[in-house]
């Protein structure tokens, strides 16, 4: 008969210790990702308000400067420490232009002279809407603060 074993061979032992080490330092990793990750989430929610007031104020955001987020906020009423943290923040603004849409290219005065019947001409003439002189600018403004960028596309009727 072969004899009870009172105690682990330290093989075994040597396997158990990799494999919790493995298991904890698996742990560590995550933990580490989801605080990294949770940091970036955290930046990205402090543009996306910074954003919030571009887009709140239509003086800026149409042109590329350096501007401070307390010019943003000027017609709102905030506390003294809020305005003096924003007076600190600079934020880069960028804008470039997409597409521009001159609606003179869908006015139909010259369809008029082709016409055969000039009654049918005149009664058009009454019936339009097209506003010729309206140009509408489609560009995307690109906001950089310290730490992170946000892009907003932005229409503007001239």
């Amino acid at each position: 008969m072969a004899k009870a074993r009172d105690a682990f061979t330290l093989i075994e032992v040597m396997i158990a210790v990799l494999i919790i080490s493995t298991v904890i330092m698996a742990l560590i990793t995550m933990s580490g990702n989801n605080t990294h990750l949770f940091a970036n989430f955290k930046n990205q929610k402090q543009i996306n308000q910074y954003a919030s007031f571009f887009i709140s104020n239509d003086k800026y955001g149409l042109e590329n400067e350096d501007v401070t987020l307390d010019k943003l906020v000027d017609e709102f009423d905030l506390e003294t420490d809020l305005r003096r943290k924003l007076k600190t923040i600079k934020v880069d603004v960028n804008y470039k232009v997409i597409d521009t849409i001159n609606m003179n290219e869908f006015d139909d005065t010259e369809d008029e002279n082709n016409h055969e019947n000039n009654d049918y001409a005149e009664s058009n003439d009454n019936n339009k809407t097209t506003n010729s002189s309206l140009i509408i600018e489609i560009g995307k403004t690109v906001l950089r603060v310290e730490k992170s960028s946000v892009a907003l596309v932005r229409i503007q009727i001239k």
